[in-house]
């Protein structure tokens, strides 16, 4: 008897310490961060952006360079689509080999002004999601899985990706 009650008291208390351990206790699971998410850059404004604040929501990386002329014909796609579906998926340009009022010109022509534009002027990112050339994409799942497009993309096989794998 005297060993089934201390028994229950090492459970209780073990249990006891689990929940004091176990976060906010709101029951929320925080995201994992993918390691290739866990960067921080600087916007074409100045401000610090950490690519944690991706984890656990879908996302595209546009990669691109102001004087990268697919680049100039890929930007108005990617900001139609970003104005489309700016509601469910995250849409953050990479811009990397040029200086920030080249940058902030091409944002404000092509119309990527819209979204999260990062100067990644060290290419610390680009090195992150194995970048050599522009354009690419990152197609970032809610669960963190990262598929890298080089070059251009359709609107089908975004669509594909915002269907099948946004989400999953």
């Amino acid at each position: 008897m005297i060993v089934r009650v201390r028994l229950l008291g090492l459970a209780l208390s073990a249990l006891l310490m689990l929940a004091a351990c176990g976060g906010d206790g709101s029951g929320a699971r925080s995201a994992e961060v993918p390691e290739k998410l866990d960067f921080n850059a600087e916007t074409l404004d100045g401000e610090s952006y950490a690519g944690a604040e991706l984890a656990g929501e879908p996302a595209v990386l546009f990669f691109w360079a102001p004087w990268c002329s697919i680049c100039r014909h890929e930007a108005p796609f990617v900001a139609e689509l970003a104005a489309e579906h700016g509601d469910e998926v995250t849409f953050v340009g990479v811009a990397a080999r040029d200086d920030v009022d080249a940058m902030r010109e091409f944002t404000s022509r092509f119309g990527t002004d819209g979204f999260t534009n990062l100067n990644d002027e060290d290419g610390q990112v680009w090195t992150r999601f194995g970048v050599t050339a522009q354009p690419a994409f990152a197609f970032i799942s809610a669960d963190g899985d990262i598929e890298r497009v080089d070059g251009t993309f359709t609107r089908q096989e975004f669509d594909r990706w915002l269907e099948s794998r946004a989400t999953a």
